[in-house]
């Protein structure tokens, strides 16, 4: 079955099913489209959202009417399908079947699976005979033949917006029409470059992005005490999950993660969702990120809300950086606004204060934050305390800090170019980002750098004081990569404050300075780049980065290198073994649910971060600084040259070979040659190590639709 959309106006929706019989046989089924309210009256009335039960009727063969309190009158009709099947409208009531659920009887006889008993299982009772409710279907008895199709059209309207014609030539003009200018859209939006596949790639990432928009109802509040009107919630549940987040009142349309598998919000996965939303809807992106640092979801504290099972959760810092992307892809399209920026940063500013003051106890500028999104990359569960006393200090939580500190700063920058007071708080974000990054190279004279493998690992703190590094070469490692600025003369020049206070700061704070590299360009006077990697140990990173028997993958990064495969590492705590083992595919550890795997497949959020940071070392050491590409093989590139080449094995994930094989899809006859299926790519949550094949959650399109900006640096 095929659905399809199309507005007439913005409160009047066209619906075309198109059924198909593919197989060798007459079949013979029953369609029901269905329509209902979603039940908010049983609530009880005792708080914002509920309303008075709504009623659906029919008020004339094949049309219905709908009414509400706050979105009043709609119609809905159903045209005759195209073979001449009519429909014939049921009702029920979208009410829990109490009796069956929990053996007290409901109020009413019709409850929500109603229709499905009258048709399945011959009770006639199972539908209100009277011809209303707040569930109705219309019924089609199809019968097609093999290998043709039958349509059925809808319509959805306001009374105020109503037609004039509701189907026939009409309802197929708009179909026309609003195709036509979806055409013109992508046209608009798709770089020239692109070939058909990368066009066909690049469009249905987006079509994903706006499919997984959804209405999201969740108060705290509420929940812990559950709707009078219904079975009372155990006592348990005030002392239980969420119990601290009382003030969020969440009711409004999200992007999720992917609304079939993951029907909720998820922070850090909304901030990457964003960079690709900019490019056809800014005003949606901007809208999404700073309804994240409202009052009423933002804790009082400063922290944002993570997701609904755990909001205290703790995600990677990524939500100003994606601010400020989206904010860049706007100002580069001829659209920048100051005022977002402005508005987000205040917010931001509380957050940042959060993880300061939270996630550093010991005050070292050495941050924690648990597993940080990343499930199972560690020997154990990091958001869980470790035994007998021993702590962790984490590379990637403090590298997320000098990250999140750099796009302060460069969120602030950009502000004081109008408003020379921002050019304060951009010195104190400056002057931190040296501290985090000289506690992460320097504190205990190596910092959680490890100067023999030349890599960055976490730390285990034993109860004597005394520290170790967990010599486990994962993302973890190489998340340092991303936290980088770079400052050129001419925004200096124009910001005599901020460069005065650095310039004092170089000049008095000389064990400090060392975090930053100078570099005296002949035309274009001088650039400082801030980064926690040296040049000497990011050409060590990247010799890891781009080596095929560690990180680099015909497809990607690996999250955890291909060494501990044959290799791999284990650790003994508190009398217990722990060990990390290459897994490329599927996860073989419970860690977090077992659902999600960071022990080798490849992951589209941490790979663009680090292909960007390549696009930013190079805008700063230019071709003075090449890699071998792949380490070993004697071919030396430019970062600008790395970046793309990583953006173009990425982008092969989802784009067939001369089979009709795309990797995501792994060795599918279906989705390599039916015809149904080829041009359809799925967008998964993580891919194979190895083979690329897609992974997890089937219609991630959420942070995988990054495919689509990677695509464009082609």
């Amino acid at each position: 079955m095929q659905a399809e959309y199309a507005k007439g106006s913005p409160n009047d929706i066209l619906i075309r099913l198109t059924i198909s019989n593919r197989g060798p046989e007459l079949a013979r089924l029953h369609t029901l489209p269905k329509i209902f309210f979603r039940n908010t009256w049983i609530w009880g009335c005792e708080h914002e959202g509920c309303t008075l039960k709504p009623s659906i009727r029919e008020v004339a063969k094949g049309c219905l009417q709908l009414d509400h309190q706050t979105l009043g009158q709609f119609g809905f009709r159903a045209d005759t399908a195209s073979n001449g099947a009519e429909p014939e409208f049921v009702f029920t009531e979208n009410e829990t079947n109490t009796e069956r659920l929990y053996g007290t009887k409901a109020y009413t006889p019709y409850v929500k699976n109603g229709i499905e008993r009258w048709l399945i299982e011959g009770e006639e009772n199972g539908v209100n005979p009277d011809k209303r409710g707040t569930i109705s279907a219309a019924h089609y008895e199809l019968s097609i033949p093999a290998g043709e199709s039958v349509s059925i059209d809808l319509r959805l309207y306001a009374e105020t917006e109503a037609p004039q014609s509701f189907f026939g030539t009409a309802f197929d003009r708009i179909f026309s029409k609003r195709i036509e200018e979806a055409e013109q859209f992508y046209d608009s939006v798709s770089p020239k470059a692109l070939n058909s596949e990368e066009r066909s790639v690049e469009r249905q990432a987006y079509a994903g992005l706006l499919w997984s928009k959804q209405f999201y109802h969740y108060s705290v509040h509420d929940w812990l005490r559950g709707d009078p009107g219904i079975i009372s919630p155990p006592k348990e549940r005030l002392e239980g999950r969420n119990r601290d987040w009382e003030h969020l009142f969440n009711r409004d349309v999200i992007s999720m993660p992917n609304k079939w598998e993951y029907p909720w919000y998820a922070a850090w996965d909304l901030a990457f969702h964003m960079i690709p939303f900019a490019r056809i809807d800014p005003d949606f992106a901007k809208k999404q990120l700073i309804l994240f640092l409202r009052e009423w979801y933002m804790h009082p504290n400063g922290h944002i809300p993570a997701y609904e099972w755990a909001l205290g959760d703790v995600n990677p810092p990524v939500h100003a950086w994606a601010c400020l992307h989206v904010y860049r892809i706007c100002k580069d399209n001829g659209k920048g606004d100051l005022s977002f920026l402005k508005r987000v940063f205040h917010k931001l500013m509380l957050n940042f204060t959060w993880w300061v003051n939270r996630k550093d106890p010991e005050g070292h500028n050495l941050f924690a934050g648990g597993f940080l999104g990343l499930d199972n990359i560690g020997l154990f569960d990091r958001s869980q305390p470790l035994p007998e006393g021993h702590s962790l200090h984490q590379a990637d939580g403090t590298a997320w800090m000098a990250f999140y500190c750099s796009t302060m700063l460069a969120i602030a920058l950009e502000i004081a170019k109008e408003d020379p007071d921002f050019e304060d708080v951009a010195s104190k974000f400056f002057e931190h980002f040296m501290s985090i990054s000289d506690a992460m190279n320097h504190l205990g004279e190596s910092g959680l750098w490890d100067e023999k493998e030349g890599f960055y690992y976490d730390q285990i703190c034993y109860p004597s004081g005394e520290a170790e590094p967990i010599r486990v070469r994962s993302l973890v490692g190489l998340i340092p990569l991303i936290a980088a600025e770079t400052l050129d003369a001419e925004l200096l020049d124009s910001m005599p404050g901020f460069k005065k206070r650095m310039n004092w700061y170089l000049d008095h704070r000389k064990d400090l300075a060392r975090q930053i590299t100078y570099q005296d360009a002949d035309k274009d006077g001088a650039h400082y780049l801030l980064a926690i990697p040296t040049r000497e140990r990011l050409e060590k990173l990247l010799a890891y980065l781009f080596d095929e028997d560690e990180f680099l993958s015909q497809f990607g990064f690996r999250s955890l290198s291909r060494h501990y495969e044959e290799k791999p590492y284990g650790l003994n705590l508190g009398g217990k073994d722990f060990e990390v083992r290459y897994t490329p595919g599927d996860s073989d550890s419970w860690l977090f649910g077992g659902n999600s795997n960071w022990r080798g497949p490849v992951w589209f959020p941490i790979s663009f971060l680090i292909i960007e940071a390549l696009h930013g070392y190079h805008r700063f050491y230019g071709d003075s600084l090449k890699a071998e590409f792949p380490t070993g093989s004697g071919n030396w590139l430019t970062l600008q040259e790395c970046a793309d080449e990583l953006s173009k094995r990425m982008g092969a994930l989802f784009l067939p070979d001369g089979k009709g094989r795309r990797p995501c899809h792994g060795e599918s006859a279906l989705y390599a040659s039916d015809p149904h299926f080829r041009n359809y790519p799925l967008f998964y949550e993580f891919f194979h190590g190895e083979s690329g094949k897609g992974l997890g959650a089937s219609h991630q399109t959420g942070w995988t639709a990054l495919v689509a900006e990677l695509l464009r640096s082609k």
